[in-house]
């Protein structure tokens, strides 16, 4: 049959290596078979361990970083913006993807852009089996949210007493304008695990500590003012725009502290299975800004009306306050699953992602600046995070197992609260008065049907519908500040939209398998998009609480050759999207950033991927997974700016491609070769950021690393590796790792 036959070809961790091959546990999981694909209506691609020899892994993001059509902008390890984009969608455009858990969602949607990356420290990438990636919202199961696509996640459950110890350290280079130093890293992660009768239990502690090069550069405003402070140290270059600046400082090294505690139980009962998964997170990060400048008694200068060789620029002095930030937060989950009725199973998904504290504080100048004093100010998220529930049932309509139903029901709910205070005391993180407030909710229900039919051996057929009801609610912004604020509220929205699928799947012959699919979706806006609304000291934040949702429709075409050891692919998708949500950026003279969202009327892509996972060639000891995406993206409507019509819309390059490459010398030793290409993309509506090699560019790169394993009989593993090996300083605005050293050492029980 042909659903056998795809996930054969998919099973991209079956191994023809024979005797070279090193020896791998068996491993239970709670989603489908290891190495195989959950749904075939999907263009997909899957993940295992096995699979990652080659790349050097810290976090979580680097475990599908290389996959196709997919970009992570994780900016250092430890980074708390780790966005992802995927297909039609940049890597800004975080509401269109969606990542899941052991079925809990990580994806974060309450905020966009940078704010809005999913919570990948939830989960541990030392604890992933498995991970799916599911490329367009082809399947009825998922909301609009997976235009861009989904990846889910699985955990292995113990089957018996284990333990696993990891500890990692890394060490970059990294040099740019008047910064360069050596940065450095660990992490360190054990757990435990033991299945007592029908009871599974699981513990693991992730620590995650690193020290990251500046992630923003400042220059000042041209001034024409009289009296200004003569200067040296500033580094003079152009900004993206091609305009010649003097470079006058940096946010200095980013430090951050991750800890996440995680608890599973598992328990089966009868033939139905539980488990509850529990995952805390405790972080922290703050930086220090460096000025560059230097007046003539070789003090340090932190801001004012300042000249160096007759460039007089300004820079206020909030330009190089100190900030910190402290992060807590808690992830509940609970999966049941089991048979009802006759020839149906039941699945219900339960969750709860509760922020306790997030709490960011800053000074209004830097603690060395003579001018100095304890006064600034504190963001506070208070009433903020989701929840969710999901039943779904999958029942055997025919007896000959050819036609199976998926129908459910989902609800979930977003709240956020943000709170803007002025500070008397910012480091105690006093709340001297309210400046600024405004918060909202959100809330998506929805009702799915997926009939999958296989009418021949050849063929199979899927077809689906989703119907969803949205309500935006309880919205509000503040007027005034201190004593003097009012709340006003804004609008409630009501909505619902309906979204029918299709695909179809035809094996030709024993290797080749054609498929088309086509989808509707409705990504509705999120809380931040509708309510967030705020003014801080660099920054100034504009809701649009009227938004509609995007409104898409989808194609895609693949055709797939099955090989020995794998499969190549070649898929063609078509993305035509109304009434794009925009987030949209502009930096004021003297530094302010003010953020709007305004909707852009239509955005198309067309793109196409060439895919080859192949594993056991030379001999059976190399493993190959290729992939290389074209994309053609173009604004294709915009009425408030026409002028921007035709221009290609921003963080889109034309082409991308990822390399991971695996050989065993031996059952103990194999290396690993990785490697990373994009052209350069615009960062902006108007395509007028051209230049390249400079702060706030969207620079092409190419980065290749290695990686070498060396396993032990007596259950000691060790890693080294290398990331970026010629060093390249790319700017995705802001700046990627240089050089980075990975050394590794690892112990199973």
């Amino acid at each position: 049959m042909l659903a056998s036959y795809s996930l054969q070809v998919s099973a991209q961790t079956e191994n023809s290596a024979g005797s070279q091959a090193p020896q791998v546990e068996e491993i239970q999981i709670w989603g489908q078979q290891l190495g195989q694909r959950s749904d075939l209506s999907h263009p997909a691609s899957v993940l295992t361990q096995a699979d990652l020899l080659s790349i050097n892994v810290a976090t979580t993001e680097d475990i599908v970083k290389y996959e196709p059509s997919l970009v992570i902008r994780r900016r250092f390890i430890g980074d708390s913006n780790g966005t992802m984009g995927m297909r039609g969608a940049n890597m800004f455009q975080t509401s269109r993807s969606m990542v899941f858990a052991d079925g809990v969602p990580l994806h974060y949607l309450l905020q966009s852009r940078w704010n809005g990356s999913p919570r990948w420290t939830l989960v541990s990438a030392s604890e992933i089996a498995q991970v799916e990636v599911l490329y367009g919202p082809f399947s009825a199961l998922y909301s609009g949210n997976a235009m861009g696509g989904v990846v889910n996640i699985e955990s292995a459950i113990p089957q018996e007493r284990e333990f696993h110890f990891d500890s990692s350290f890394f060490s970059q280079d990294f040099g740019a304008y008047g910064f360069d130093d050596r940065l450095n890293g660990y992490k360190t992660f054990f757990s435990a695990g033991d299945k007592i009768g029908d009871l599974s239990l699981y513990f693991s502690f992730n620590r995650l500590e690193n020290d990251a090069q500046p992630q923003t550069f400042y220059n000042g405003s041209p001034s024409s003012a009289p009296n200004s402070t003569g200067v040296s140290g500033g580094i003079v270059g152009n900004d993206q725009m091609g305009v010649n600046r003097l470079w006058l400082g940096d946010t200095g090294v980013v430090n951050t502290e991750t800890n996440n505690y995680k608890i599973k139980l598992g328990y089966d009962f009868n033939q139905w299975s539980a488990l509850l998964n529990l995952a805390y997170e405790d972080r922290f990060s703050d930086n220090a800004p460096n000025s560059y400048m230097r007046a003539a008694d070789g003090s340090t200068v932190w801001g004012g009306t300042v000249n160096q060789d007759g460039s007089t620029v300004s820079i206020p002095a909030s330009r190089f306050s100190v900030g910190a930030q402290d992060r807590d937060s808690l992830s509940t989950g609970l999966r049941l699953r089991g048979p009802v009725l006759e020839n149906s199973e039941l699945e219900i998904n339960l969750n709860h992602f509760s922020i306790l504290r997030d709490e960011s504080r800053n000074s209004q100048r830097h603690p060395l600046d003579p001018t100095h004093t304890p006064s600034g100010q504190v963001t506070d998220f208070g009433d903020t995070g989701w929840s969710g529930a999901e039943v779904k049932m999958v029942s055997t309509l025919s007896e000959s197992g050819n036609m199976t139903l998926t129908t459910g029901l989902r609800h979930d709910s977003y709240q956020m609260d943000i709170a803007v205070y002025t500070s008397d005391d910012y480091q105690s993180g006093i709340k001297s008065a309210m400046s600024s407030r405004s918060g909202g909710e959100t809330m998506l229900q929805a009702a799915f049907a997926q009939l999958n039919w296989v009418p021949h051996e050849q063929w199979e057929v899927q077809v689906g519908a989703r119907q969803e009801w949205f309500r935006s609610h309880g919205g509000f912004f503040s007027v005034g500040s201190g004593a003097g604020l009012t709340l006003n509220s804004v609008p409630e929205q009501k909505r619902s939209s309906f979204s029918p699928k299709f695909s179809a799947a035809y094996q030709a012959t024993d290797r080749w398998t054609l498929s088309y699919a086509a989808a509707k979706a409705y990504r509705y806006p999120i809380v931040e998009e509708l309510f967030s609304q705020y003014q801080a000291y660099n920054a100034i934040n504009q809701s649009n609480p009227e938004l509609r949702p995007e409104d898409g429709l989808h194609h895609n075409l693949g055709i797939e050759y099955g090989v020995a050891g794998g499969y190549i692919r070649l898929n063609v998708f078509q993305e035509s999207i109304k009434d794009v949500i925009e987030s949209q950026s502009e930096t004021l003279p003297g530094g302010l950033s003010v953020r709007t969202f305004v909707p852009i009327d239509q955005v198309d892509t067309l793109g196409t991927e060439f895919i080859a996972n192949v594993s056991g060639l030379l001999n059976d000891r190399l493993d190959v997974r290729f992939n290389v995406t074209y994309t053609d993206n173009e604004i294709v409507e915009n009425r408030v700016d026409p002028g921007i019509e035709g221009n290609v819309y921003p963080r889109m390059p034309t082409w991308r491609s990822n390399l991971m490459a695996t050989y065993r010398i031996n059952s103990q030793l194999d290396v690993g070769l990785n490697h990373q290409y994009a052209d350069s993309s615009f960062g902006r509506n108007d395509n007028r950021d051209l230049e390249q090699g400079v702060f706030g560019a969207q620079d092409g790169y190419s980065r290749t690393g290695i990686k070498g394993n060396y396993r032990l009989q007596n259950g000691f593993t060790f890693s080294a590796g290398v990331d970026n090996i010629a060093n390249d300083i790319d700017y995705v605005a802001h700046p990627w790792p240089g050089r980075t050293l990975y050394l590794n050492v690892s112990y199973d029980w």
